[in-house]
């Protein structure tokens, strides 16, 4: 695969002009290899946050926050995606994050909408709310209605499982928030990074000391912003090479710091539940924001996993595929596996002999995963819909998708990327709805100069993929007349194959 970049190499060594000659993937003077397809460093702690988020609502364990601050890890992964993408023109990244985070949203909203209208709940029963507030389901800008108690705790399900199905959403609008501000966060980013970095966590400090008095309507997304903010923008560092130029002597004392402000706050000012560090905003905010800067600073860049980890390398996969259909519909099942295990205990066996098994928090765990199993074959390929790859009802294989063998290394021109294609690119299904080739950008983060020759190691990421190819890009002739090519982006003209 060659790579031919235009002038602009814009980031560390910003305004650096590079001299229009080939880029040729693979590391020089050896056979060819391929690049890694994805960072499984960061696939692994999106499993891990997503596997947290499930067993904190199935057991209820307010320690689990203090061990793994999921909600934290996923914005900051969110905003160093977010960053990678926002290389290309914002309106396009913006349209293209809507619709993958929106199209498994509404297939969630209109099933939960469905059974709470046919169990005769309608929005205008709920104080302040009418037909027109049921959009908040499908558009997340706010809270959406929903009934506090809808049949009684003798049916089918318990009475509160309109709340179940509603209390997840708020990380859907408050990442939708993000989203939206992030082309003004990453240009505040760049101009004050410090600033913009800690500002969010001056806010949630301001709430919680009552400076500042959030308005009731807008009391939970600013709040939410406040907490997590410091995170998503912390993922704008870890993409621009911010983070990795920090000498651990700097970055190991200052994120234990935050996490132990965050422990002392929370001892002061202790939640409902004993050390459950998301009951306390300020508390959650320091400690994910430290915990974040250690994760992101190690930042290893696996191509795979490693060999201890190897056997989880399908199920981080399967994870990471449907991570939004995983998140959406986990606590409206969990609801669903408490009338299915009282199916067990109207068997006389299994009640009097194994009772214990039946009262088990890990029954009810691998019960939820198994109907999780089947929203993913249900309805998880509306996640491939949305994000343009070809459905796939159980994706283990390759998180490429629609970036199969015959498409990988193929040829397209144009100014950015867009223009003719091989007839291997068609087949292999690497292209736009209108037949283009998507854009590709290629990040640097570490570069080796030989004479005229600068062997660059970095990300290429690739218009609807959801994350980078890790690979090496050697070129000929002058990169940058000064400065260090690391954190420089180069927008690719062409990609070809090379033998």
């Amino acid at each position: 695969m060659a790579v031919n970049a235009d002038e602009q190499i814009p980031g560390r060594g910003a305004d650096a002009r590079g001299a229009g000659a080939p880029a040729t993937v693979g590391a020089p003077g050896h056979a060819e290899r391929r690049p890694p397809d994805r960072d499984r460093y960061l696939d692994l702690l999106r499993a891990v946050a997503l596997a947290r988020v499930v067993a904190f609502h199935t057991f209820n364990a307010a320690w689990l926050t203090l061990v793994f601050p999921s909600l934290g890890v996923m914005f900051a992964l969110a905003g160093s995606l977010m960053a990678r993408s926002l290389a290309r023109p914002p309106a396009g990244v913006l349209r293209s994050r809507a619709r993958r985070l929106l199209l498994p949203l509404w297939v969630y909203a209109a099933t939960v909408l469905g059974l709470l209208f046919w169990a005769g709940w309608r929005p205008y029963q709920e104080e302040g709310s009418g037909w027109i507030s049921t959009l908040l389901w499908f558009i997340p800008i706010g809270d959406p209605p929903f009934p506090e108690s809808i049949g009684s705790d003798f049916g089918l399900a318990e009475s509160s499982w309109g709340v179940q199905a509603e209390e997840i959403l708020w990380y859907v609008r408050a990442y939708f928030w993000f989203m939206l501000l992030s082309p003004l966060l990453l240009k505040a980013f760049r101009r004050l990074p410090w600033v913009t970095l800690l500002a969010p966590l001056a806010l949630v400090a301001a709430i919680s000391l009552g400076v500042v008095k959030p308005p009731s309507w807008a009391e939970g997304a600013l709040t939410d912003f406040a907490v997590f903010g410091s995170c998503w923008i912390l993922g704008f560092a870890h993409h621009d090479g911010m983070l990795r130029r920090l000498a651990w002597r700097t970055v190991l004392p200052a994120g234990a710091a935050a996490m132990a402000l965050g422990l002392f706050w929370l001892a002061n000012n202790p939640a409902d539940e004993p050390w459950d560090v998301g009951g306390v905003p300020l508390a959650q905010a320091l400690w994910s924001l430290g915990f974040c800067v250690l994760l992101l600073r190690v930042s290893p860049s696996w191509a795979s996993l490693p060999r201890p980890l190897r056997f989880l390398d399908k199920p981080v996969t399967l994870v990471n595929n449907r991570a939004m259909t995983i998140y959406l519909w986990h606590n409206l099942l969990l609801v669903a596996t408490i009338p299915l295990i009282d199916q067990l205990w109207e068997d006389p066996q299994l009640a009097e002999s194994v009772p214990w098994l039946l009262e088990s928090e890990w029954l009810q765990l691998v019960a939820v995963a198994l109907l999780l199993g089947a929203a993913i074959l249900a309805v998880g390929w509306v996640e491939d819909v949305a994000a343009r790859r070809p459905p796939r009802l159980w994706p283990t294989g390759s998180v490429v998708a629609g970036l199969p063998e015959a498409a990988r290394g193929t040829t397209g021109r144009g100014a950015t990327g867009r223009g003719a294609t091989s007839t291997a690119n068609r087949a292999g299904g690497w292209l736009r709805p209108d037949g283009s080739l998507p854009e590709l950008e290629f990040r640097a983060t570490s570069v080796q100069r030989v004479g005229r020759t600068s062997t660059l190691s970095g990300r290429l990421a690739v218009e609807g993929l959801p994350d980078p190819l890790q690979v090496e890009v050697t070129i000929e002739g002058p990169l940058a007349p000064a400065g260090d090519a690391a954190g420089s982006t180069v927008r690719v003209r062409q990609a070809t194959r090379t033998p």
